[in-house]
Protein backbone atom coordinates (compact mmCIF):
# COMPACT_ATOMS: atom_id res chain seq x y z
CA UNK A 1 0.00 0.00 0.00
CA UNK A 2 2.87 2.43 0.68
CA UNK A 3 4.20 1.45 -2.91
CA UNK A 4 1.40 2.61 -4.36
CA UNK A 5 1.00 5.77 -2.28
CA UNK A 6 4.87 6.31 -4.03
CA UNK A 7 3.59 5.81 -7.65
CA UNK A 8 0.86 8.14 -7.22
CA UNK A 9 2.14 12.46 -7.61
CA UNK A 10 0.72 14.70 -4.41
CA UNK A 11 -0.95 16.49 -6.75
CA UNK A 12 -3.09 13.79 -7.87
CA UNK A 13 -4.01 12.68 -4.44
CA UNK A 14 -5.05 16.61 -3.41
CA UNK A 15 -7.23 16.15 -6.10
CA UNK A 16 -8.85 12.94 -5.31
CA UNK A 17 -9.04 14.36 -1.98
CA UNK A 18 -11.00 17.69 -2.90
CA UNK A 19 -13.19 15.48 -5.10
CA UNK A 20 -14.24 13.03 -1.98
CA UNK A 21 -14.96 16.86 0.36
CA UNK A 22 -17.41 18.21 -2.14
CA UNK A 23 -19.05 15.08 -2.74
CA UNK A 24 -19.85 14.37 1.30
CA UNK A 25 -20.59 18.24 1.51
CA UNK A 26 -23.58 16.94 -1.07
CA UNK A 27 -27.01 17.80 0.20
CA UNK A 28 -28.67 14.41 1.29
CA UNK A 29 -29.43 12.09 -1.52
CA UNK A 30 -32.87 11.21 -2.03
CA UNK A 31 -33.79 7.93 -1.10
CA UNK A 32 -35.19 5.24 -4.15
CA UNK A 33 -38.86 6.07 -2.20
CA UNK A 34 -38.84 9.82 -2.15
CA UNK A 35 -37.61 9.86 -6.28
CA UNK A 36 -40.51 7.41 -7.19
CA UNK A 37 -42.89 9.66 -4.72
CA UNK A 38 -41.30 12.80 -6.79
CA UNK A 39 -42.82 10.97 -10.16
CA UNK A 40 -45.85 10.00 -9.09
CA UNK A 41 -46.77 13.13 -7.61
CA UNK A 42 -45.72 14.91 -10.68
CA UNK A 43 -47.81 12.13 -12.90
CA UNK A 44 -50.73 13.12 -10.43
CA UNK A 45 -50.53 16.93 -10.75
CA UNK A 46 -50.21 16.64 -14.87
CA UNK A 47 -53.48 14.45 -14.62
CA UNK A 48 -55.33 16.97 -12.07
CA UNK A 49 -54.24 20.08 -13.87
CA UNK A 50 -56.00 18.61 -17.40
CA UNK A 51 -59.01 17.59 -15.54
CA UNK A 52 -59.32 20.96 -13.61
CA UNK A 53 -58.68 22.73 -16.98
CA UNK A 54 -61.49 20.76 -18.33
CA UNK A 55 -63.93 22.00 -15.89
CA UNK A 56 -62.61 25.39 -16.75
CA UNK A 57 -63.93 24.42 -20.43
CA UNK A 58 -66.76 23.58 -19.46
CA UNK A 59 -68.31 26.63 -17.38
CA UNK A 60 -71.72 28.45 -19.11
CA UNK A 61 -71.68 31.55 -19.71
CA UNK A 62 -74.42 33.78 -17.51
CA UNK A 63 -76.46 35.68 -20.26
CA UNK A 64 -75.52 39.01 -19.21
CA UNK A 65 -71.90 38.25 -19.60
CA UNK A 66 -70.04 39.75 -22.93
CA UNK A 67 -68.15 36.60 -24.28
CA UNK A 68 -65.21 38.14 -24.95
CA UNK A 69 -64.98 38.90 -21.08
CA UNK A 70 -66.08 35.83 -20.58
CA UNK A 71 -62.99 34.09 -22.02
CA UNK A 72 -60.95 36.58 -20.18
CA UNK A 73 -62.11 34.63 -17.41
CA UNK A 74 -62.25 31.13 -18.73
CA UNK A 75 -58.27 31.91 -19.52
CA UNK A 76 -57.67 33.41 -15.72
CA UNK A 77 -59.25 30.55 -14.41
CA UNK A 78 -56.43 28.22 -16.73
CA UNK A 79 -53.79 30.18 -15.57
CA UNK A 80 -54.44 30.07 -11.91
CA UNK A 81 -54.83 26.14 -12.17
CA UNK A 82 -51.23 25.64 -14.14
CA UNK A 83 -49.58 28.25 -11.28
CA UNK A 84 -51.19 26.11 -8.87
CA UNK A 85 -49.92 23.03 -10.54
CA UNK A 86 -46.65 24.16 -11.05
CA UNK A 87 -46.47 25.03 -6.86
CA UNK A 88 -47.16 21.67 -6.29
CA UNK A 89 -44.51 19.92 -8.75
CA UNK A 90 -42.10 22.27 -7.56
CA UNK A 91 -40.47 20.19 -4.54
CA UNK A 92 -40.69 17.19 -6.51
CA UNK A 93 -38.99 18.20 -9.77
CA UNK A 94 -36.34 19.44 -7.22
CA UNK A 95 -36.01 16.35 -6.03
CA UNK A 96 -35.65 14.48 -9.36
CA UNK A 97 -33.28 17.06 -10.27
CA UNK A 98 -30.94 16.28 -6.92
CA UNK A 99 -31.20 12.84 -7.99
CA UNK A 100 -30.12 13.59 -11.63
CA UNK A 101 -27.00 15.86 -10.11
CA UNK A 102 -25.68 12.96 -7.83
CA UNK A 103 -25.76 10.23 -10.50
CA UNK A 104 -23.61 12.68 -12.62
CA UNK A 105 -21.40 12.99 -9.36
CA UNK A 106 -21.42 9.10 -9.18
CA UNK A 107 -20.07 9.21 -12.97
CA UNK A 108 -17.45 11.51 -12.34
CA UNK A 109 -16.10 10.14 -9.27
CA UNK A 110 -15.80 6.41 -11.08
CA UNK A 111 -13.68 8.31 -13.61
CA UNK A 112 -11.61 9.60 -11.59
CA UNK A 113 -10.98 6.33 -9.78
CA UNK A 114 -10.56 4.86 -12.73
CA UNK A 115 -7.95 7.55 -13.83
CA UNK A 116 -5.41 7.04 -10.67
CA UNK A 117 -6.11 3.10 -10.94
CA UNK A 118 -3.22 1.24 -12.41
CA UNK A 119 -4.36 0.14 -16.44
CA UNK A 120 -3.73 -3.56 -16.22
CA UNK A 121 -6.55 -3.61 -13.53
CA UNK A 122 -10.06 -3.51 -15.10
CA UNK A 123 -11.82 -3.84 -11.70
CA UNK A 124 -12.30 -7.01 -9.19
CA UNK A 125 -10.38 -7.29 -5.64
CA UNK A 126 -7.39 -4.99 -6.76
CA UNK A 127 -9.15 -2.21 -7.83
CA UNK A 128 -11.56 -2.19 -4.68
CA UNK A 129 -8.25 -2.80 -2.70
CA UNK A 130 -6.24 0.76 -4.46
CA UNK A 131 -9.61 3.41 -4.19
CA UNK A 132 -9.29 1.84 -0.13
CA UNK A 133 -5.57 3.85 -0.64
CA UNK A 134 -7.00 6.13 -1.30
CA UNK A 135 -10.04 6.29 1.40
CA UNK A 136 -12.44 7.30 -1.31
CA UNK A 137 -15.72 5.52 -1.34
CA UNK A 138 -17.16 5.04 -4.91
CA UNK A 139 -20.69 4.85 -5.41
CA UNK A 140 -21.99 2.50 -7.85
CA UNK A 141 -25.59 3.18 -9.06
CA UNK A 142 -26.93 -0.75 -9.04
CA UNK A 143 -28.71 -2.85 -5.95
CA UNK A 144 -26.06 -2.74 -3.87
CA UNK A 145 -26.13 1.17 -3.64
CA UNK A 146 -30.32 0.99 -3.12
CA UNK A 147 -29.80 -1.59 -0.28
CA UNK A 148 -27.19 1.14 1.58
CA UNK A 149 -29.13 3.84 0.80
CA UNK A 150 -32.09 1.94 2.53
CA UNK A 151 -30.60 1.30 5.30
CA UNK A 152 -29.00 5.09 6.17
CA UNK A 153 -32.39 5.78 6.17
CA UNK A 154 -33.92 2.86 8.00
CA UNK A 155 -33.34 4.46 11.67
CA UNK A 156 -35.25 7.27 10.56
CA UNK A 157 -38.23 5.97 8.93
CA UNK A 158 -38.50 2.52 10.88
CA UNK A 159 -41.82 2.17 12.99
CA UNK A 160 -44.00 -0.82 14.29
CA UNK A 161 -44.90 -2.90 11.64
CA UNK A 162 -48.64 -2.81 10.93
CA UNK A 163 -49.40 0.97 11.96
CA UNK A 164 -47.54 3.98 10.65
CA UNK A 165 -48.09 7.39 12.85
CA UNK A 166 -46.90 10.50 11.12
CA UNK A 167 -44.73 11.72 14.05
CA UNK A 168 -42.98 9.13 14.23
CA UNK A 169 -41.98 8.82 10.56
CA UNK A 170 -39.55 11.56 9.43
CA UNK A 171 -40.38 12.34 4.77
CA UNK A 172 -37.74 13.95 2.76
CA UNK A 173 -36.79 17.57 3.84
CA UNK A 174 -36.70 19.23 0.80
CA UNK A 175 -34.80 22.87 0.47
CA UNK A 176 -37.04 24.61 -1.54
CA UNK A 177 -38.43 27.71 0.55
CA UNK A 178 -42.07 27.23 1.64
CA UNK A 179 -44.23 30.71 2.24
CA UNK A 180 -46.41 30.21 5.20
CA UNK A 181 -48.04 26.79 6.63
CA UNK A 182 -47.53 24.63 9.66
CA UNK A 183 -44.28 23.21 9.93
CA UNK A 184 -45.44 19.94 11.39
CA UNK A 185 -47.16 19.24 8.90
CA UNK A 186 -46.98 17.32 5.40
CA UNK A 187 -46.23 18.26 1.84
CA UNK A 188 -47.58 17.04 -1.25
CA UNK A 189 -44.39 15.29 -2.01
CA UNK A 190 -43.79 14.12 1.53
CA UNK A 191 -47.26 12.74 1.72
CA UNK A 192 -46.34 10.61 -1.61
CA UNK A 193 -42.82 9.65 0.30
CA UNK A 194 -44.90 8.46 2.62
CA UNK A 195 -47.03 6.01 0.78
CA UNK A 196 -44.19 4.52 -1.10
CA UNK A 197 -42.33 4.28 2.59
CA UNK A 198 -45.83 2.24 3.72
CA UNK A 199 -46.68 0.13 0.65
CA UNK A 200 -42.93 -1.42 0.55
CA UNK A 201 -43.44 -1.66 4.43
CA UNK A 202 -46.43 -3.65 4.67
CA UNK A 203 -48.07 -1.08 6.73
CA UNK A 204 -52.01 -1.50 7.55
CA UNK A 205 -52.78 1.41 9.55
CA UNK A 206 -52.01 4.92 8.72
CA UNK A 207 -52.92 7.83 10.25
CA UNK A 208 -52.85 11.54 8.48
CA UNK A 209 -55.71 13.38 10.40
CA UNK A 210 -54.67 17.34 10.48
CA UNK A 211 -51.68 16.47 8.70
CA UNK A 212 -51.45 18.02 5.85
CA UNK A 213 -50.07 21.36 4.84
CA UNK A 214 -53.62 23.56 3.93
CA UNK A 215 -51.89 23.56 -0.12
CA UNK A 216 -52.67 19.62 -0.23
CA UNK A 217 -55.50 19.45 -1.98
CA UNK A 218 -55.30 16.03 -3.56
CA UNK A 219 -53.87 12.58 -3.37
CA UNK A 220 -50.96 11.37 -5.54
CA UNK A 221 -51.72 8.33 -7.80
CA UNK A 222 -49.59 6.24 -5.87
CA UNK A 223 -52.35 5.96 -3.04
CA UNK A 224 -53.17 2.79 -4.79
CA UNK A 225 -50.17 1.27 -3.72
CA UNK A 226 -50.95 0.51 -0.05
CA UNK A 227 -52.75 -3.15 -1.27
CA UNK A 228 -52.66 -3.82 2.38
CA UNK A 229 -53.68 -0.98 4.03
CA UNK A 230 -56.88 -1.52 6.16
CA UNK A 231 -57.57 1.30 7.78
CA UNK A 232 -56.73 5.01 6.71
CA UNK A 233 -57.52 8.41 8.71
CA UNK A 234 -57.45 11.29 6.08
CA UNK A 235 -59.90 13.67 8.10
CA UNK A 236 -59.09 16.98 8.75
CA UNK A 237 -57.63 18.30 6.15
CA UNK A 238 -58.21 20.28 2.92
CA UNK A 239 -58.48 17.56 1.11
CA UNK A 240 -60.68 18.24 -2.62
CA UNK A 241 -59.95 15.12 -4.63
CA UNK A 242 -59.41 11.18 -4.28
CA UNK A 243 -57.47 9.53 -7.02
CA UNK A 244 -59.32 6.67 -8.95
CA UNK A 245 -56.88 4.59 -7.94
CA UNK A 246 -58.25 4.30 -4.05
CA UNK A 247 -60.63 1.17 -5.54
CA UNK A 248 -57.32 -0.52 -5.41
CA UNK A 249 -57.08 -0.90 -1.35
CA UNK A 250 -59.23 -4.05 -1.49
CA UNK A 251 -58.08 -4.60 2.39
CA UNK A 252 -59.74 -1.58 3.44
CA UNK A 253 -62.10 -1.41 6.26
CA UNK A 254 -62.01 1.67 7.71
CA UNK A 255 -61.84 4.88 5.95
CA UNK A 256 -62.52 8.29 7.67
CA UNK A 257 -62.02 11.61 5.12
CA UNK A 258 -64.54 13.51 7.61
CA UNK A 259 -63.86 17.80 8.00
CA UNK A 260 -61.90 18.25 4.35
CA UNK A 261 -63.51 19.40 1.10
CA UNK A 262 -64.59 16.70 -0.91
CA UNK A 263 -66.76 17.52 -3.96
CA UNK A 264 -67.45 13.80 -5.60
CA UNK A 265 -66.12 10.50 -5.24
CA UNK A 266 -64.91 8.68 -7.91
CA UNK A 267 -66.35 6.02 -9.28
CA UNK A 268 -63.81 3.01 -8.62
CA UNK A 269 -64.96 4.06 -4.65
CA UNK A 270 -67.18 1.41 -5.28
CA UNK A 271 -64.48 -0.99 -5.26
CA UNK A 272 -63.57 -1.11 -1.69
CA UNK A 273 -65.66 -4.06 -1.36
CA UNK A 274 -64.42 -4.66 2.11
CA UNK A 275 -65.29 -1.11 3.71
CA UNK A 276 -67.08 -1.70 6.70
CA UNK A 277 -66.94 1.73 8.26
CA UNK A 278 -66.90 5.29 6.18
CA UNK A 279 -66.96 8.45 7.62
CA UNK A 280 -67.22 11.20 5.18
CA UNK A 281 -69.36 13.82 7.29
CA UNK A 282 -68.44 17.45 7.02
CA UNK A 283 -67.30 17.63 2.80
CA UNK A 284 -68.84 18.88 0.01
CA UNK A 285 -70.67 16.27 -1.69
CA UNK A 286 -73.28 16.59 -3.83
CA UNK A 287 -73.99 13.08 -4.71
CA UNK A 288 -72.73 9.42 -4.72
CA UNK A 289 -71.20 7.40 -7.79
CA UNK A 290 -74.03 5.12 -8.87
CA UNK A 291 -71.80 1.62 -7.43
CA UNK A 292 -71.70 3.00 -3.77
CA UNK A 293 -73.89 0.33 -3.44
CA UNK A 294 -71.65 -1.98 -4.20
CA UNK A 295 -69.82 -1.26 -0.92
CA UNK A 296 -71.79 -4.08 0.44
CA UNK A 297 -69.73 -4.82 3.55
CA UNK A 298 -70.45 -1.24 5.05
CA UNK A 299 -71.91 -1.49 8.68
CA UNK A 300 -71.26 2.21 9.53
CA UNK A 301 -72.09 4.84 7.30
CA UNK A 302 -71.96 8.75 7.95
CA UNK A 303 -72.91 11.24 5.06
CA UNK A 304 -74.34 14.03 7.57
CA UNK A 305 -73.30 18.02 6.91
CA UNK A 306 -72.68 17.55 2.93
CA UNK A 307 -74.81 19.03 -0.23
CA UNK A 308 -76.57 15.57 -1.04
CA UNK A 309 -80.10 16.24 -2.84
CA UNK A 310 -80.19 12.53 -3.10
CA UNK A 311 -79.08 9.14 -2.44
CA UNK A 312 -78.61 6.26 -5.56
CA UNK A 313 -81.14 4.23 -6.07
CA UNK A 314 -78.35 1.40 -5.31
CA UNK A 315 -78.48 2.23 -1.80
CA UNK A 316 -81.05 -1.13 -1.22
CA UNK A 317 -77.77 -3.12 -1.71
CA UNK A 318 -76.51 -2.12 1.63
CA UNK A 319 -77.77 -4.78 3.72
CA UNK A 320 -75.29 -4.75 6.50
CA UNK A 321 -75.53 -1.71 7.09
CA UNK A 322 -76.10 -0.57 10.52
CA UNK A 323 -76.10 2.96 11.18
CA UNK A 324 -76.82 5.36 8.67
CA UNK A 325 -76.36 9.45 9.43
CA UNK A 326 -77.36 11.72 6.51
CA UNK A 327 -77.97 14.79 8.98
CA UNK A 328 -78.10 18.19 7.58
CA UNK A 329 -77.87 17.47 3.80
CA UNK A 330 -80.83 18.75 1.22
CA UNK A 331 -82.46 15.40 0.66
CA UNK A 332 -86.17 15.91 -0.29
CA UNK A 333 -86.69 12.28 -0.55
CA UNK A 334 -85.38 8.65 0.49
CA UNK A 335 -85.31 5.80 -2.16
CA UNK A 336 -87.47 3.45 -1.98
CA UNK A 337 -85.07 1.39 -2.07
CA UNK A 338 -83.98 1.70 1.64
CA UNK A 339 -86.48 -0.76 2.81
CA UNK A 340 -83.87 -3.63 1.68
CA UNK A 341 -81.40 -2.25 4.10
CA UNK A 342 -82.67 -4.33 6.61
CA UNK A 343 -79.82 -4.64 9.42
CA UNK A 344 -80.10 -1.24 9.99
CA UNK A 345 -80.67 -0.16 13.58
CA UNK A 346 -79.78 3.49 13.69
CA UNK A 347 -81.22 6.19 11.11
CA UNK A 348 -80.23 9.65 11.92
CA UNK A 349 -82.25 11.91 8.72
CA UNK A 350 -82.61 15.47 10.64
CA UNK A 351 -81.61 19.11 9.04
CA UNK A 352 -82.87 17.85 5.87
CA UNK A 353 -85.99 18.81 3.08
CA UNK A 354 -87.52 15.50 3.52
CA UNK A 355 -91.48 15.67 3.09
CA UNK A 356 -92.88 12.29 3.66
CA UNK A 357 -90.72 8.98 4.23
CA UNK A 358 -91.40 5.97 1.70
CA UNK A 359 -93.53 3.33 3.01
CA UNK A 360 -90.76 0.75 2.18
CA UNK A 361 -89.61 2.40 6.04
CA UNK A 362 -91.72 -0.05 7.21
CA UNK A 363 -89.20 -3.12 6.84
CA UNK A 364 -86.57 -1.98 8.61
CA UNK A 365 -87.38 -4.01 11.35
CA UNK A 366 -84.28 -3.89 13.45
CA UNK A 367 -84.71 0.02 13.53
CA UNK A 368 -84.19 1.39 16.83
CA UNK A 369 -83.31 4.93 16.37
CA UNK A 370 -85.19 7.15 13.82
CA UNK A 371 -84.90 11.08 14.29
CA UNK A 372 -86.02 13.90 11.76
CA UNK A 373 -85.96 16.52 13.48
CA UNK A 374 -85.94 19.98 11.25
CA UNK A 375 -87.95 18.47 8.52
CA UNK A 376 -91.09 19.38 6.13
CA UNK A 377 -93.20 15.80 7.25
CA UNK A 378 -96.45 16.11 7.37
CA UNK A 379 -97.78 12.46 8.17
CA UNK A 380 -96.39 9.60 8.83
CA UNK A 381 -96.33 6.04 7.04
CA UNK A 382 -98.57 3.44 8.19
CA UNK A 383 -96.62 0.98 7.90
CA UNK A 384 -94.23 2.15 10.61
CA UNK A 385 -96.12 -0.58 12.81
CA UNK A 386 -94.03 -2.81 11.74
CA UNK A 387 -90.82 -1.54 13.11
CA UNK A 388 -91.34 -3.50 16.24
CA UNK A 389 -88.05 -2.74 17.58
CA UNK A 390 -87.94 0.93 17.80
CA UNK A 391 -87.26 2.74 20.78
CA UNK A 392 -86.77 6.28 20.04
CA UNK A 393 -88.48 8.58 17.50
CA UNK A 394 -88.21 11.79 16.82
CA UNK A 395 -89.87 14.38 14.47
CA UNK A 396 -89.90 17.49 16.44
CA UNK A 397 -89.63 21.02 14.04
CA UNK A 398 -91.95 19.47 10.99
CA UNK A 399 -95.30 20.04 9.65
CA UNK A 400 -96.65 17.04 11.15
CA UNK A 401 -100.32 17.38 11.17
CA UNK A 402 -101.37 14.09 12.88
CA UNK A 403 -99.83 10.33 14.43
CA UNK A 404 -101.30 7.54 13.24
CA UNK A 405 -102.99 5.20 15.61
CA UNK A 406 -100.69 2.36 14.17
CA UNK A 407 -97.89 3.70 15.62
CA UNK A 408 -99.17 2.83 18.71
CA UNK A 409 -98.88 -0.87 18.06
CA UNK A 410 -94.33 0.28 19.00
CA UNK A 411 -94.91 -1.64 21.82
CA UNK A 412 -90.99 -1.51 22.94
CA UNK A 413 -90.83 2.76 22.21
CA UNK A 414 -88.92 4.33 24.73
CA UNK A 415 -88.66 7.84 23.87
CA UNK A 416 -90.92 9.81 21.63
CA UNK A 417 -90.96 13.50 20.56
CA UNK A 418 -92.88 15.20 18.34
CA UNK A 419 -92.85 18.50 19.65
CA UNK A 420 -92.09 22.08 18.09
CA UNK A 421 -94.89 20.98 14.90
CA UNK A 422 -96.65 24.43 15.97
CA UNK A 423 -100.05 25.29 14.13
CA UNK A 424 -100.46 21.59 12.29
CA UNK A 425 -100.40 19.24 15.70
CA UNK A 426 -103.73 19.37 17.34
CA UNK A 427 -104.34 15.42 18.86
CA UNK A 428 -102.25 12.85 19.82
CA UNK A 429 -103.18 9.20 19.10
CA UNK A 430 -106.32 7.67 21.16
CA UNK A 431 -103.99 4.76 21.91
CA UNK A 432 -101.32 6.21 23.49
CA UNK A 433 -101.20 4.47 26.47
CA UNK A 434 -100.26 1.48 24.42
CA UNK A 435 -96.84 2.95 24.54
CA UNK A 436 -96.55 1.74 27.84
CA UNK A 437 -92.56 1.83 27.98
CA UNK A 438 -92.36 5.19 27.19
CA UNK A 439 -90.51 7.18 29.45
CA UNK A 440 -89.75 10.40 27.55
CA UNK A 441 -92.80 12.24 25.98
CA UNK A 442 -92.20 16.10 24.39
CA UNK A 443 -95.29 17.74 22.51
CA UNK A 444 -94.55 21.22 23.61
CA UNK A 445 -94.95 24.01 20.95
CA UNK A 446 -98.06 22.11 19.76
CA UNK A 447 -102.10 22.93 19.48
CA UNK A 448 -102.67 19.62 21.74
CA UNK A 449 -105.28 20.82 24.37
CA UNK A 450 -106.50 16.95 25.62
CA UNK A 451 -104.77 14.11 26.24
CA UNK A 452 -106.25 11.05 25.42
CA UNK A 453 -107.65 9.14 28.65
CA UNK A 454 -105.17 5.89 28.28
CA UNK A 455 -102.35 8.37 29.06
CA UNK A 456 -103.37 7.03 32.21
CA UNK A 457 -101.56 3.78 31.08
CA UNK A 458 -98.11 5.36 30.71
CA UNK A 459 -96.84 4.22 34.47
CA UNK A 460 -92.87 4.33 32.93
CA UNK A 461 -93.28 8.11 32.07
CA UNK A 462 -90.46 9.77 33.35
CA UNK A 463 -90.35 13.30 31.32
CA UNK A 464 -92.99 15.11 29.82
CA UNK A 465 -92.59 18.31 28.29
CA UNK A 466 -95.66 20.54 26.99
CA UNK A 467 -93.74 24.01 26.91
CA UNK A 468 -95.85 26.24 24.98
CA UNK A 469 -98.93 24.09 24.64
CA UNK A 470 -102.10 24.70 25.14
CA UNK A 471 -103.29 21.80 27.42
CA UNK A 472 -106.74 22.11 29.42
CA UNK A 473 -106.46 18.82 30.21
CA UNK A 474 -105.07 18.28 32.04
CA UNK A 475 -104.48 21.71 33.44
CA UNK A 476 -101.05 23.54 33.76
CA UNK A 477 -100.37 23.41 36.89
CA UNK A 478 -100.67 19.29 37.05
CA UNK A 479 -97.86 19.30 34.02
CA UNK A 480 -95.82 21.43 36.44
CA UNK A 481 -95.61 19.05 39.05
CA UNK A 482 -94.23 16.56 36.53
CA UNK A 483 -94.79 13.29 34.46
CA UNK A 484 -96.49 11.00 36.75
CA UNK A 485 -98.25 13.62 38.34
CA UNK A 486 -99.81 13.72 34.99
CA UNK A 487 -100.80 9.87 33.92
CA UNK A 488 -102.25 9.70 38.05
CA UNK A 489 -104.51 13.04 36.91
CA UNK A 490 -105.48 11.02 33.92
CA UNK A 491 -106.18 8.04 35.99
CA UNK A 492 -107.98 9.98 38.02
CA UNK A 493 -110.30 11.82 36.05
CA UNK A 494 -111.10 9.00 33.91
CA UNK A 495 -112.19 6.86 37.27
CA UNK A 496 -114.39 9.76 37.91
CA UNK A 497 -116.10 9.27 34.68
CA UNK A 498 -116.78 12.96 34.84
CA UNK A 499 -113.85 14.78 33.08
CA UNK A 500 -116.12 18.63 32.84
CA UNK A 501 -117.33 18.28 36.13
CA UNK A 502 -113.43 17.29 37.65
CA UNK A 503 -112.01 19.96 35.45
CA UNK A 504 -114.34 22.90 36.78
CA UNK A 505 -114.32 22.27 40.29
CA UNK A 506 -111.23 20.14 41.19
CA UNK A 507 -112.57 17.63 43.61
CA UNK A 508 -110.93 15.32 46.00
CA UNK A 509 -106.94 14.74 45.74
CA UNK A 510 -106.31 16.93 42.86
CA UNK A 511 -107.97 19.87 44.62
CA UNK A 512 -106.27 19.76 47.74
CA UNK A 513 -102.62 19.01 45.85
CA UNK A 514 -103.51 22.36 44.08
CA UNK A 515 -104.89 24.92 46.44
CA UNK A 516 -103.44 24.00 49.82
CA UNK A 517 -100.82 26.05 50.83
CA UNK A 518 -98.76 23.28 52.63
CA UNK A 519 -99.21 21.05 49.43
CA UNK A 520 -97.59 23.58 47.23
CA UNK A 521 -94.75 24.34 49.55
CA UNK A 522 -94.40 20.55 49.71
CA UNK A 523 -94.40 20.45 46.13
CA UNK A 524 -91.70 23.08 45.70
CA UNK A 525 -89.49 21.00 47.29
CA UNK A 526 -89.81 17.67 44.99
CA UNK A 527 -87.32 16.96 42.18
CA UNK A 528 -90.17 16.53 39.02
CA UNK A 529 -88.76 16.38 35.50
CA UNK A 530 -91.22 19.79 34.29
CA UNK A 531 -92.32 20.47 31.06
Amino acid sequence: MGNLHKRIPPAVVEAMEEIVRVYRSLPPRPSVEEVEAAVAVIKSSIAEEELRIEEVGRMERAHDLPEVLFLVLQEVKKSLVQLQSHEQRRESLYVLELDKRFQVFDELIQRASKLVSSEESDGGAEDERKRASFGVVVPKIDKALIKEDEDEKKGELDGPKGLVNVPSVSPLKSEVPFSGGDADKLTLIQVASLIEFTAKHGTEVLNLRDKLMDRVEWLPLSLGKLKDITELDLSENRIMALPSTIGSLRFLTKLDIHSNQVINLPDSFGELSSLVDLDLHANQLKSLPALFGNLTSLANLDLSSNRLSVLPETFGNLTKLRRLNVETNELEELPYTIGSCTSLVELRLDFNQLKALPEAIGKLECLEVLTLHYNRIKGLPTTMASLCRLKELAVSFNELESIPESLCFLAGLVKLDVGRNFADLRTLPRSIGNLQMLQELDIGNNQIRILPESFQFLSKLRVFHADETPLEVPPREVVKLGAQAVVKYMADLVASNDPSSHLAERKGFWFCLLCCPCSKKHNKDRDFAIA
